[in-house]
């Protein structure tokens, strides 16, 4: 049996159409990452990512950038991963030898940071997306520093004994707290400050 429609409803539906047509057409699409951040994500020439430094005045331009926080589109997205993973194999290459690393001293001015977390078994290097500290001990303590995007030098730094950070948990897309103590607790207070465009030695008190 066939369904008549009355006069009325071609009407209605010549208008929904072309409603949801304007919806589609006009409603911005979500950008995962730019073209310029997914270029230096995806280049693979070289085994680990270029790691940017004051030696170059462009490279600190970016240093000094403030990094914009990650969607959970981009964060679910196969360059988020493959960032999480270069991260790591720079900061871990025999070359760089660091205990942390955050994007923007590998181009990408985005709230990523990679930790190695001295205070789990194994000490394991972590990536934390959306990167935030939300409360810093009162007691401090004045430790030696130094920075793969500061060549040859070091300072003593005064840092918060305890803190505890916030970030995206990268497989539940939820906010997960953490509480954070001595020597990794120094370290996630460097690079969250590299997510400010702070560098360590802002805040030496001796060198």
């Amino acid at each position: 049996m066939k369904t008549l429609l009355s006069p009325q409803k071609p009407v209605l539906y010549a208008i929904l159409s072309a409603s949801l047509v304007l919806f589609f057409c006009c409603t911005p699409k979500q950008v995962i990452f730019t073209e310029q951040e997914l270029s230096i994500i995806n280049d693979t020439l070289l085994p680990i990512m270029k790691v940017y430094t004051i030696n170059d005045p462009a490279d600190t331009a970016t240093l000094r950038s403030h990094s914009a926080a990650l969607t959970p589109q981009e964060i679910a997205s196969p360059a988020y991963r493959r960032l999480a993973d270069r991260l790591i194999k720079t900061v871990t290459d025999s070359t760089v030898d660091g205990v942390g690393i955050a994007a923007p001293q590998v181009g990408i001015a985005r709230r990523v940071v990679a930790v190695q977390r001295f205070d789990k078994e194994g000490e394991p290097f972590e990536v934390y997306p959306n990167l935030y500290i939300k409360e810093y001990s009162a007691e401090k303590v004045t430790g030696k520093e130094g920075c793969i995007s500061i060549p040859d030098l070091y300072g003593e730094v005064e840092r918060s004994q305890w803190i505890i950070i916030t970030y995206t948990h990268p497989a539940t897309l939820t906010p997960v707290q953490d509480t954070v103590k001595d020597f990794t607790a120094r370290i996630f207070q460097h690079e969250a400050d590299h997510l400010e465009g702070v560098l360590y030695t802002d805040k030496c008190v001796a060198f």
